[in-house]
């Protein structure tokens, strides 16, 4: 549009140079034919005398305006030498250039623009006059006009022109806006309908986009499905195999007995399937995803928790705006939640507390998610190693040590970072994620 916009107005404005021009040309020509009518005008009214060898002009002069003052127009006849045979009596008083002398029959246009003096332009033509004798006498005459008549026509033209060319490139900038947006309308549909498919409102792209783009918006939807596709069958393909090892190992297990050297490593390989299955289950961020309801989820794992941890009484505040979505699918946020909810009930004392929300810095946005509770915390030493699989901050608490290693995987899917830290108000661990959110 920009491009667009500039090429017109350089060539209207061009356009308009170039007219301009030519009309101060056609004025000029316009001045000249003028003063050529006064000198043949005053032509025909001139006597020469005989006796005097001078040139009479009769009255009433050809043009009233030469018996004006202040008229603009004047004329004069001068003899070879420069000597002043005669006047208008509009040029008594003035300062006019001075004639030139030229050749019998010949012309000479020229403009005047000397400060000190009136701008004129200025017409001269020599002849030469016999007597009766045959004796020749040359005589230049010369005709002026000021600049005023000329200047008022070519003011009159520009602003008309000007005028005229300004109102043609806004009528066709606003055309060539309207044609632009119009034609590429479906460009701007196709980005439209593919921000729809990010913050997953639909699946695909619509159909019915103009056969220009039709290939691109094909290609677009074969991309999508591609890819998932590809992506369920890694991921089941994955839990396949791992639910296919499972039955073995439970026979392997159940055939051992309790002191068999393999027990440990029966139960170790258990350990790794169940990993992998939490990891299988794990979608992370797809370049067209879903988006998930954030607050519904966690108050369903929440209730879930505190159904199974009754006896604990423990309070666990949620806040957050029931707006708030999750930049991916249900199954990660649930395995998400349930992990840091889980390791919160098996720590905290009577409070955890869940807090969400989305956080901007500069054009980027993340969703933050803080979980807290009133346990005995996390030593520094074990904040990084608690990450790690299989590890635990508490050998004493049941479990395998994988929650906060799926969790920190997960976040890595969705190009998010874990901190732990210390709950300065409730006293317990501060578990904070960040997730980019497209």
């Amino acid at each position: 549009m920009i491009s667009a916009s500039v090429i017109l107005i350089f060539f209207l404005g061009l356009t308009g140079l170039v007219l301009d021009r030519a009309f101060s040309h056609s004025a000029e020509e316009a001045v000249r034919a003028r003063l050529q009518g006064q000198i043949f005008s005053l032509l025909a009214s001139a006597e020469f005398l005989d006796l005097d060898e001078q040139l009479r002009v009769g009255e009433p002069l050809p043009d009233p305006r030469l018996s004006s003052p202040q008229s603009g127009l004047y004329a004069r006849i001068y003899t070879k030498g420069h000597k002043l045979v005669w006047r208008s009596p509009s040029s008594m008083g003035k300062h006019l250039p001075p004639v030139r002398d030229i050749k019998v029959a010949h012309w000479h246009f020229r403009r005047h623009e000397q400060q000190g003096a009136e701008k004129v332009f200025s017409l001269e033509f020599a002849v030469a006059w016999e007597n009766s004798e045959g004796k020749q006498f040359k005589f230049i005459f010369q005709a002026l006009e000021n600049f005023s008549v000329y200047r008022k026509q070519v003011s009159s033209f520009r602003n008309e022109l000007w005028g005229w060319l300004l109102a043609v490139v806004v009528v066709l900038l606003v055309a060539q806006g309207i044609i632009l947006r119009w034609s590429l309308k479906p460009l701007r549909e196709v980005a439209s309908d593919l921000v729809r498919v990010k913050s997953g409102e639909v699946e695909r792209l619509h159909e019915g986009y103009p056969d220009e783009i039709q290939g691109l918006t094909e290609g677009i939807n074969t991309f999508i499905d591609s890819e998932r596709t590809q992506r369920d069958r890694y991921r089941h393909t994955l839990a396949d195999l791992a639910h296919s090892l499972k039955t073995p190992l439970a026979v392997l297990r159940a055939s051992a007995g309790d002191d068999s050297p393999g027990l440990e490593q029966i139960d170790q390989m258990k350990r790794i399937i169940d990993y992998q299955l939490q990891r299988a289950s794990a979608a992370g961020r797809t370049t067209m995803g879903a988006t998930t309801p954030l607050m519904q989820s966690a108050e369903r794992i929440i209730n879930s928790l505190q159904k199974v941890h009754a006896g604990l009484g423990i309070d666990c505040q949620v806040k957050g705006s029931p707006k708030l979505v999750f930049p991916g699918e249900e199954g990660d946020l649930l395995e998400l939640f349930g992990n840091l909810l889980e390791n919160a009930f098996k720590w905290a004392r009577k409070s955890i507390r869940v807090t969400a929300l989305y956080e901007t810095d500069g054009s980027k946005k993340a969703l933050r998610i803080t979980v807290e509770d009133d346990g005995k915390g996390i030593a520094d030493d074990q904040k990084e190693s608690v990450l790690q699989r299989g590890r635990r901050a508490d050998e004493t608490v049941a479990g395998h040590g994988i929650g906060l290693s799926v969790v920190q995987e997960i976040i890595t899917l969705y190009s998010g970072q874990i901190t732990i830290g210390d709950s300065i108000e409730l006293g317990g661990a501060k578990i904070v994620i960040i997730i980019p959110v497209l």
